[in-house]
């Protein structure tokens, strides 16, 4: 059906060919049934919207930034882009990814001009730049919509997407507490990231609701990076009472947790139990395999384009505050199990 056309489309339809361009450009000015019509059509006869041309034919590039701090994070990253790419496709959008420079490097000038020089229709902010003042502004100051995923602050600033990351980290120390563990120590994520502190602040809760004193020796810091995990886990391994369990706030770190272990020679979970935050590929097929999160990542980045899509044409848009919460659920693999006697 590659040659389908526009006018095809309008002649089953019963419209005119600006009555087809203003549903699959999203914009106002339609009746529901004869745009439920008209995609239905779209649909079943596979049209798909050269992007090119339609950008010649409106304001519009067609184009949906997908903004990152940065790319370490391989896994994260991928989800991202995958369900971004999913939403961008169904709507005849193109998807580019754009990295910021990490916070305090003079990226401020340099976004802006790459923000004008892409011509995008609108953006999807991860963390932590959904979170950052300085980039929010340069985008409000373009006229730029967008939607964040995951944001710390400012709720009724933009639409957003997210998850209960405190909750969910409040749910896996209650699950360790529950198998018999009492010094449960936590790695934690970046200062800047939202979702990070949001799941140290469950593991803070749960601890505390059950009456234990968390030690500040049992929190240690890190990047998200597995590396960072390795050296965290060393030094909590290294305590003269060391955690019999570790809650890694991602699985890249648990992984180095499980390779402190190892070269310790700390058996998991027969020593130690360790989980993480994402559910990733690796979770799965490291040994032992990990117990974690699972973290719908692509779905968030898959709900944050078509919120952005969804608004185009309604003026009302930038100013509405809708949000989207998607579901969390413990893994139970091999990484995790009873205390020792």
């Amino acid at each position: 059906m590659s040659d389908i056309t526009i006018v095809d489309i309008a002649k089953q339809a019963g419209v005119s060919i600006k009555t087809v361009s203003r549903v699959i450009n999203r914009e106002e000015g339609v009746g529901p049934e004869t745009r439920a019509r008209v995609e239905d059509l779209v649909a079943k006869l596979g049209y798909r919207p050269n992007v090119s041309a339609r950008s010649l034919s409106s304001r519009r590039s067609y184009l949906i930034g997908v903004v990152f701090m940065r790319v370490g994070a391989y896994h994260y990253v991928g989800e991202v882009q995958v369900g971004a790419m999913r939403a961008c496709r169904r709507a005849g959008y193109h998807m580019v990814i754009e990295q910021v420079d990490d916070l305090g490097q003079g990226r401020g000038p340099t976004f802006g001009e790459a923000l004008k020089a892409g011509r995008f229709d609108g953006l999807v902010l991860t963390p932590p730049v959904c979170d950052d003042p300085e980039i929010l502004a340069i985008i409000e100051a373009q006229g730029l919509a967008y939607v964040r995923v995951a944001p710390g602050r400012d709720f009724g600033r933009s639409p957003y997407v997210f998850m209960d990351d405190q909750q969910a980290a409040h749910d896996m120390t209650a699950r360790l507490w529950d198998l018999g563990h009492r010094r449960i120590g936590f790695i934690d994520g970046p200062a800047d990231h939202g979702s990070a502190r949001r799941r140290r602040e469950g593991y803070m809760t749960a601890m505390a609701e059950r009456g234990a004193r968390v030690r500040p020796e049992w929190i240690a810091g890190g990047d998200f990076m597995p590396l960072s995990g390795l050296e965290a886990g060393d030094r909590l391994l290294a305590l003269s009472e060391p955690p019999t369990a570790i809650f890694a706030a991602n699985d890249a770190m648990a992984l180095g947790v499980l390779s402190a272990a190892s070269k310790r020679g700390v058996s998991v979970p027969g020593e130690l139990t360790v989980v993480g935050f994402d559910d990733g590929p690796l979770a799965e097929s490291s040994w032992p395999s990990l117990t974690t999160v699972h973290q719908p990542i692509a779905e968030m980045a898959e709900a944050a384009a078509e919120m952005l899509i969804e608004g185009f044409g309604d003026p009302r848009f930038r100013n509405r505050t809708a949000a989207r919460q998607l579901d969390y659920h413990l893994v139970e693999r091999g990484s995790s199990s009873r205390p020792a006697s």
